[in-house]
C-alpha cells in the first residue's frame, strides 16, 4: 500500500490523502494512516496547500527519486529481510505497471506506441563499473525528471503523460527460463 501510494503521490507531485484514497480505492483514514509512516521515514513531506479545502493536509515526495542499495540493509538480519521483501513487492508493481501498459497499447496513438521500448543489455563488467554505469544512469534520469517538471510548471502539458522506465542492473552467472541458474 505504501509503495503505490509513494508511486501516486510521485505522479501527482502533490496530492490529499483523500485524492489519494480515490486512486487506491481506500479509506481516507487509512491513506492518512500510510503516508504519517511515509513521512516518518523521511519518503514524504508536507507540502503547501493546494487548491480546494484548506483543512486537509497536502503531501509531496521528499526527494525526486527512491533507490535502495543492499548495503544500507546488510547489518541485521531482518534489516536485510526486510529490503528483500520490499525489493521484491517493488519489481513486482513494476512489471504489472508494464503489463499494464502492454495490456492497453493498442489505445495509446502511433506517436507513443513507436516510443515506447524495452530493452536488455547483457555485459561483462566489474563491480566498479556496474557502479559507475548505475550512476550515470541516475543521473541521465535525473536530467529527464527535471525537464519533465520544468515544463508542467511552465503550463507545457501538450501531449505530455507520465512515463515510467524501469532499469536493473545486478549480476548473474548463468540462467534458464524459470529463473532456475545453473
Amino acid at each position: 500500500m505504501r509503495m503505490k501510494l509513494y508511486r501516486a503521490l510521485n505522479v501527482a507531485g502533490t496530492a490529499t490523502a483523500s485524492q489519494l484514497a480515490d486512486q487506491v480505492d481506500e479509506a481516507v483514514s487509512l491513506i492518512s494512516y500510510h503516508l504519517r509512516k511515509l513521512a516518518a521515514h523521511g519518503l514524504i513531506e508536507e507540502a503547501q496547500a493546494g487548491s480546494g479545502d484548506a483543512r486537509e493536509r497536502w503531501w509531496r515526495p521528499a526527494a525526486a527519486g527512491l533507490s535502495t542499495r543492499d548495503e544500507d540493509f546488510r547489518d541485521a538480519p531482518e534489516r536485510a529481510a526486510a529490503h528483500s521483501a520490499v525489493s521484491r513487492m517493488h519489481a513486482r508493481q513494476q512489471h504489472e505497471l508494464y503489463e499494464s501498459y502492454l495490456d492497453t497499447q493498442p489505445t495509446w496513438d502511433d506517436a507513443w506506441r513507436n516510443a515506447a521500448f524495452s530493452a536488455e543489455y547483457l555485459m561483462l563488467l566489474t563491480p566498479d563499473e556496474l557502479s559507475r554505469l548505475g550512476e550515470e544512469l541516475n543521473e541521465l534520469a535525473a536530467k529527464w525528471r527535471a525537464h519533465g517538471v520544468a515544463a508542467r510548471e511552465a503550463g507545457d502539458t501538450e501531449g505530455r503523460e507520465n512515463v515510467a522506465v524501469h532499469l536493473y542492473g545486478f549480476p548473474f552467472r548463468s540462467w534458464s527460463p524459470g529463473g532456475k541458474e545453473s
